[in-house]
């Protein structure tokens, strides 16, 4: 059995365009995902990066919840040490009004940037983190479970008041996040493009083996990993060089716009690189829509999990739409009518 399919999108700024492009990118793909039966739409939280312009998770989730049809859109995810848990849970009560029933908060704990400018979002951030699980408790509470009896901000009610509210996830790439979510009872979905599957079974074993089902909730999994589509097996190697060039600088702790395929191709390699990056091809889930709809079936089979969130950073924004449209067709995904302004 095929898992579900979404797509978790960094708004990835590319090699010759700028930030605002890589919006209007995000924008224009989730309408193609909405349209092609994508299940979810995430988008990613990051700050002070040359690499990524989706700082503000809540923000593009209002625009594409209010230019979709029936696609869930989220968070993957809000970083919650930085916010008041308050403020989070009354704006994505918000984000229910605008499309009831198809809002997602998926949370995490990571920074989401450098230490630096963690501490510019919050002061307090040396300590912030250590609260993630309070925060989580906090946001059940608001977002309608109630606050504890005891809690000094018990009488305070989030607003919007509406009548659905949002799936709250946690997300993350280690054993921590998953413990997290089984403790509360509440679905995990495990980063997987970020160590390269590696701790995804630990982790998720963690959570399964943790799990409280104290809303009745059963466990429900995803696991987020970067794959991607072409015509062709060739065509889909040219098109993840960029991304393991990427990849390359990201080791190094540098974060610049994403590569082109010609950028990739002229980089002078070193003999270590070379062997980094082949390494980095033979794990990564690419080839045409049936390969990679197969390995990402193996590997949520393999892992237990219900649910695959694709990543694919693509300069070629044809390439993408390409990549997206294969995968909805290997997936046999229902297709749904057309936008009415498109």
């Amino acid at each position: 059995m095929l898992p579900a399919l979404s797509i978790l999108d960094q708004s990835t700024i590319v090699s010759g365009r700028d930030a605002a492009d890589a919006i209007q990118e995000t924008l224009a793909t989730a309408r193609l995902a909405d349209r092609l039966g994508y299940a979810r739409y995430w988008l990613a939280e990051h700050h002070n990066s040359q690499s990524h312009a989706g700082s503000a998770p809540e923000i593009l989730i209002s625009a594409i919840a209010a230019t979709t049809r029936r696609i869930r859109v989220g968070s993957a995810g809000v970083m919650l040490p930085h916010y008041s848990a308050l403020k989070v849970a009354e704006q994505f009560r918000a984000l229910e009004a605008v499309a009831p029933g198809r809002i997602d908060l998926g949370v995490g704990r990571a920074p989401g940037s450098d230490g630096r400018t963690a501490f510019a979002l919050n002061p307090n951030a040396a300590q912030a983190a250590d609260n993630f699980p309070a925060q989580i408790r906090d946001l059940l509470g608001w977002l309608g479970e109630g606050l504890p009896e005891n809690h000094p901000f018990r009488m305070v009610r989030a607003s919007p008041e509406v009548p659905t509210r949002p799936e709250l996830w946690v997300l993350g790439s280690s054993d921590y996040g998953a413990q997290v979510a089984g403790f509360f009872g509440l679905p995990y979905c495990f980063a997987s493009f970020i160590t390269d599957g590696q701790g995804a079974e630990q982790a998720l074993s963690l959570y399964r083996e943790t799990f409280q089902a104290t809303r009745g909730t059963t466990p429900n999994a995803a696991v987020a990993v970067y794959a991607l589509a072409a015509d062709s097996r060739a065509e889909a190697e040219r098109l993840f060089a960029p991304r393991a060039l990427w990849r390359l600088f990201r080791d190094r702790g540098n974060f610049p716009p994403f590569p082109t395929a010609e950028e990739a191709e002229a980089h002078p390699y070193t003999e270590a690189e070379r062997a980094r990056v082949d390494r980095m091809r033979e794990r990564a889930i690419i080839g045409t829509g049936a390969e990679v709809r197969d390995r990402l079936a193996a590997m949520a089979a393999e892992l237990g999990v219900q649910e695959v969130a694709v990543l694919t950073p693509c300069h070629d924004k044809a390439a993408r739409a390409r990549s997206v449209t294969l995968l909805a067709e290997a997936f046999g995904l229902q297709p749904s009518l057309p936008l009415a302004a498109e």
